[in-house]
């Protein structure tokens, strides 16, 4: 993936920095593995927003995705590599030798032609899904599953990808993308390789209208608010008592830095460093 930068005929052209879309090869989604997408605007079932600016942009329809890797030992030819407007990675049409076609997330490196296979003999190669039981250590992998059968949940954007680093009995040790070492299962299966579009981060869209056209609505600073609405509002001006002179908060009272992880948690047990540690050691 490159990034096209624009001549500054328009004040917002002098900034934007857009994909290329060569890694693209096929334009229209394959009709069988689409489903329509209902827009929430961050609302729950009660009609309570309850993810914040949220809201509008284009019409999208949700194409699905083959987390699982279920059919295990075939090899299925990637067909074609397509833009997903509902994630930052690109997603790869393959199809097995049934003429059956599904979506995998396209990894760094994989091409029109190439096969791509789910099981414990498959190659370790890019877009392969192996266990962790047979994946070599220091291989790169993504689209890691957290429960055997569950489907990949760690490292699906753009760029990601975790590192399976030792084995322990019957469980992995594996980097996470935000440093931290956990335990995994070592029947579950995780896919060869990095996800693919990794300057999606250095996308700059340079003007307010494409993030509308991405469904996302402007944030608001608390400190401009009444103090009805938010904890930093109020206050004459910029005063001492309120309109953001105080220690900042959420909406809801928490604190800047504060943490909101549980304190006794099921899954701690599996955590062998955590990623706020090894900062501090920094």
């Amino acid at each position: 993936m490159g990034l096209k930068s624009y001549r500054p005929v328009t004040p917002s052209n002098r900034y934007k920095l857009l994909p290329d879309f060569e890694e693209v090869t096929k334009s229209e989604p394959e009709k069988s593995l689409c489903r329509p997408l209902k827009k929430s605007g961050g609302r729950n079932n009660q009609g309570r927003i309850t993810c914040r600016h949220r809201g509008g942009g284009h019409k999208r329809k949700y194409r699905l995705i083959d987390f699982k890797r279920n059919r295990r030992d075939e090899a299925a030819k990637v067909i074609g590599i397509e833009y997903d407007p509902n994630r930052s990675a690109r997603i790869a049409l393959i199809e097995y030798p049934d003429k059956q076609r599904s979506y995998i997330l396209a990894p760094k490196g994989l091409e029109v032609g190439a096969e791509v296979t789910a099981g414990e003999k498959a190659p370790v190669k890019p877009g392969c899904a192996l266990p962790l039981s047979v994946i070599p250590t220091g291989t790169t992998i993504h689209n890691v599953e957290l429960a055997p059968g569950r489907g990949g949940q760690i490292a699906r954007s753009a760029g990601q990808s975790c590192i399976l680093s030792n084995r322990e009995g019957n469980y992995a040790l594996v980097k996470m993308p935000s440093g931290e070492i956990r335990k995994i299962h070592t029947k579950c299966y995780a896919t060869i390789g990095i996800v693919g579009n990794g300057q999606h981060e250095q996308v700059i869209s340079a003007k307010a209208g494409r993030t509308r056209w991405m469904g996302i609505r402007p944030t608001v600073r608390g400190m401009c608010m009444n103090p009805v609405d938010h904890p930093n509002g109020g206050g004459e001006g910029k005063s001492k008592s309120g309109g953001g002179r105080q220690h900042l908060k959420s909406p809801w009272g928490h604190t800047k830095g504060q943490r909101t992880r549980q304190k006794y948690k099921g899954s701690d047990k599996f955590i062998v460093e955590r990623r706020k540690n090894k900062k501090r050691r920094r």
